[in-house]
């Protein structure tokens, strides 16, 4: 038991130390007086506006079930990558997180929102309307965010990887989503009917 309590400490005291150096590198590096703040601002906030007018109001918690689907798989995929050291995001709209707020929080799940909206709207196929943007995100949008600085690769990653992550947390957040609809249209067992 001591031996687990020493480690259990030396973790802890190795978390503390990892944030104190992420506030000081977001002090020096990240802070409100760089263009790279206020970019990755923007890609949190702007999002957030554009689903708030635009969200299809009677099939909201329908569309945000799935939203919050994206955002959860996403946020852990994108913890993983940072904490295994196979990409990074130099710049930061929180200091504390070394993942991307904007794009975990905001800028992802809020576009595959909209793109889930449009296609059940219009009749399409969500599959290939979110295959679709995870091409776009994964071989357009992230490759521009390297060249400007925002996002790192490293070790064996590379943008085709990175696209079947999209895909698969595209597929976990639209089966989920079925699965749960498809609870809503149909009666629970014998056993648990009140």
């Amino acid at each position: 038991m001591r031996e687990q309590n020493d480690i259990l400490e030396h973790l802890r005291q190795g978390y503390k130390s990892y944030s104190i150096e992420l506030l000081n590198y977001w002090m020096d590096y990240s802070h409100l007086g760089t263009w790279q703040f206020w970019l990755s601002a923007a890609f949190m906030l702007i999002p957030l506006v554009v689903v708030y007018l635009y969200i299809d109001r009677s099939k909201v918690f329908h569309i945000g079930f799935f939203g919050y689907n994206v955002h959860t798989w996403f946020s852990h995929v994108d913890t993983f990558g940072v904490i295994h050291g196979l990409w990074e995001y130099p710049y930061q709209v929180i200091p504390f997180a070394p993942v991307s707020f904007m794009l975990d929080v905001s800028l992802v799940p809020v576009t595959y929102m909209l793109v889930y909206q449009w296609a059940i709207n219009h009749g399409k196929s969500r599959y290939l309307c979110l295959t679709l943007l995870s091409a776009g995100f994964a071989f357009i949008f992230k490759p521009i965010m390297t060249s400007i600085g925002l996002f790192r690769l490293h070790e064996w990653m590379n943008y085709f990887l990175l696209f079947c992550g999209y895909l698969i947390i595209m597929i976990v957040s639209l089966l989920i989503t079925t699965f749960f609809l498809r609870l809503q249209t149909t009666k629970p067992p014998r056993l648990i009917r009140r």
